[in-house]
């Protein structure tokens, strides 16, 4: 797939069905399926409900997950044989491409990243970047949105192992620690995230949606330690949110000006100083 050619038609009235084929052979939920094509789970929503038309890159990147033809989802052509995936891609073109996307920003700056930087590290060419992610907003949206459901995948199966609320709030902790390459990495793009936000509506709705669903995450966390009684009664779950929030974005922005030792000892002491504030603030005496 290197061109757009495959989609020059409007979506049809039957697009939507097809879609709805698709995922269903996919064998997942609906937010699911919208996770693996980097979609905003209500624009899909909307689009299958039919008060919103898919765009060509969306058909791209379905057809991609899908591994049918795209014309086929247009109604254009016959539908063929299933074809493979790209050869030696995990996850397919498109996760490719976020994945090398994320990896390039958090090394040099949104900016400094050009789309020829991203082909090449895919080892692909610029038409084909553009197939699935027509612009550079589209790209950084799309890098956000896959940040941001990593973060929640891994919250979620940290929350899950959890004993208490106690050690739900030290999971969360730990995962908001910038220690391994992984974390500075997903850190580096929120930085950049910050400014892009201020100027970008796309992008500032997912940055409020994203800390408004952290900041219920441990405001619910809150509330379950009180009622299992491992965390003071009065405490106020959203305001404890909010101050461990703040603590976090803070600390973590120290760390990420270090490298080296250096580094790994500030993220020892961002660890500790907010494990000495939920001590002192929340935890049940």
């Amino acid at each position: 797939m290197e061109t757009n050619d495959a989609l020059d038609g409007a979506p049809t009235a039957d697009t939507a069905a097809r879609v709805r084929e698709v995922i269903a052979a996919a064998g997942v939920s609906q937010r699911e399926f919208a996770r693996r094509v980097v979609m905003d789970p209500s624009k899909l929503s909307r689009s299958l409900s039919g008060t919103r038309r898919f765009t060509a890159a969306e058909l791209a990147r379905i057809a991609d997950e899908g591994r049918v033809d795209a014309g086929w989802l247009l109604g254009t052509r016959p539908r063929e044989k299933a074809t493979a995936p790209a050869a030696g891609v995990e996850g397919g073109r498109p996760l490719q491409i976020v994945r090398e996307t994320v990896r390039l920003i958090a090394e040099h700056g949104f900016h400094a990243v050009r789309v020829a930087d991203i082909a090449r590290a895919c080892a692909t060419s610029s038409a084909a970047i553009h197939y699935h992610f027509p612009g550079r907003a589209e790209l950084l949206e799309a890098a956000v949105r896959w940040c941001m459901d990593e973060d929640t995948a891994h919250r979620a199966a940290l929350l899950a192992e959890a004993d208490d609320a106690a050690a739900e709030l030290r999971q969360l902790i730990a995962l908001q620690t910038p220690r391994t390459a992984q974390q500075r990495r997903q850190w580096a793009v929120w930085l950049d995230l910050w400014a892009e936000a201020a100027r970008s509506t796309a992008v500032g709705r997912l940055h409020s949606e994203y800390y408004r669903q952290w900041r219920e995450t441990v405001a619910d966390v809150v509330r379950r330690g009180i009622a299992q009684g491992v965390f003071r009664a009065g405490a106020d779950p959203e305001a404890a949110a909010l101050t461990l929030t703040a603590l976090i974005d803070g600390l973590a922005t120290h760390v990420l000006s270090v490298e080296g030792p250096s580094a790994d000892r500030a993220a020892d002491a961002m660890h500790a100083a907010l494990t000495t504030h939920v001590t002192h603030t929340i935890l049940a005496p």
